[in-house]
């Protein structure tokens, strides 16, 4: 391996300030539906950027969930469009905040606001060390996407529209660390189903049971998956019914689907949109839609990746890529046809998980790959 390389080295110098804007911001904590929470932890964000970076926020309110907020470095005729997401899975209180035996522990730190810190720091790093850097980096952080990105996924696409590059710090891989330069995309449905109710022992003849339909189509959908597409579909929340003497009148499922490639997406939509009583008298309401398209690995996203493998070389590490089965924002730019790189945050595990975590020695060390990578782009 290399010798390792000077932003790396100031980086670990100031591994306690990265650390204590972590800590601050973690603290902050934003669960996705609580905006005032959310609104709380931006104005921390805002507080980090300026100390670290001078520079202040655009902001875009919101009604419900919490702003938006973009801060912009630099100047030159290439834009590069950094994109990150403050909300949590997680209640306030939820989740202890502990750092022990080399490991960052709380709500959010690994999904994803190391990922936001790490790239303050790898963009203060170019600037403290004097490394030209003739582009202009805007940093999108948005508070939604927890639940679905509704709200930011407009200016997501707008702002990607406007760049040449994307980069997403998610999380990489769990334990190999690869980044992300493939996810499928993510449908998500709500089946309804109505049959007529009447009583089991008298008069079951005179019934049409929802729950029996629903079963029909429970097996239907799950037969959908298929691994060597790629293709998986899952129903994860059944619901039906309302006293064990009665054929149930209603019945209701969640369902969530996931594609490889733009054309299996279409096809699950069309199966979805198009669905069919398997019985006489019942009716079914199908609700939904492709929350997320896939994102397809591009030539231009492996070139991408090959900047990335070269600066992780120059910083002291090997790094593969990987396609995964979530999605994130990443969806949405590389779906318009933006090269977008994902999974640069920090490694940890335990995403959505009460173990939720990150490897502290491995934020100075993302850091530094980002602060090689982005003089490439």
């Amino acid at each position: 391996m290399p010798q390792i390389a000077s932003q790396l080295s100031y980086l670990q110098e100031h591994e306690k300030d990265i650390l204590q804007d972590l800590m601050k911001f973690v603290r902050a904590e934003s669960p996705s539906d609580e905006k005032e929470l959310v609104d709380q932890c931006g104005k921390v964000l805002e507080e980090i950027f300026l100390e670290r970076l001078g520079v202040k926020p655009v902001r875009y309110p919101q009604a419900e969930r919490g702003d938006h907020l973009k801060f912009t470095v630099g100047k030159g005729e290439k834009r590069i469009l950094i994109a990150g997401h403050f909300d949590t899975v997680w209640d306030k209180g939820r989740l202890p905040i502990v750092v022990e035996d080399g490991k960052f522990f709380g709500p959010g730190v690994l999904d994803m606001k190391s990922g936001i810190i790490q790239s303050i720091w790898a963009v203060k790093v170019l600037l403290e060390t004097g490394i030209t850097l003739d582009k202009e980096i805007v940093f999108l952080c948005t508070s939604d996407e927890e639940v679905g990105s509704q709200t930011s996924r407009p200016l997501i696409e707008e702002e990607a529209q406007k760049s040449d590059v994307v980069l997403i710090t998610e999380p990489p891989v769990a334990k190999t660390g690869a980044l992300k330069t493939a996810r499928k995309g993510v449908g998500i449905y709500n089946l309804k189903i109505q049959g007529t109710s009447s009583h089991a022992g008298n008069h079951h003849q005179d019934g049409v049971s929802a729950v029996k339909e629903l079963a029909q189509q429970i097996v239907k959908l799950e037969n959908l998956t298929d691994y060597q597409k790629g293709t998986t579909v899952n129903v994860g929340v059944v619901n039906g019914g309302t006293r064990r003497n009665v054929v149930p009148e209603e019945a209701e499922a969640l369902i969530d689907f996931r594609v490889k490639t733009k054309s299996e997406a279409e096809r699950m939509v069309d199966i979805l949109d198009n669905l069919t009583p398997t019985y006489k008298g019942i009716d079914i309401e199908v609700e939904g839609e492709l929350n997320r398209p896939p994102m397809e690995r591009t030539e231009e996203i492996e070139g991408l990746f090959f900047k990335a493998q070269e600066a992780a070389y120059e910083v002291g590490f090997e790094l593969d890529e990987a396609h995964v089965g979530g999605g994130s924002d990443g969806n949405f730019t590389a779906f318009i046809g933006v090269p977008t790189l994902d999974g640069l945050g920090c490694p940890g595990e335990g995403p959505h998980a009460e173990y939720e975590h990150i490897i502290v020695d491995e934020l100075s060390k993302r850091s530094a790959l980002l602060s090689h990578l982005l003089p490439k782009l």
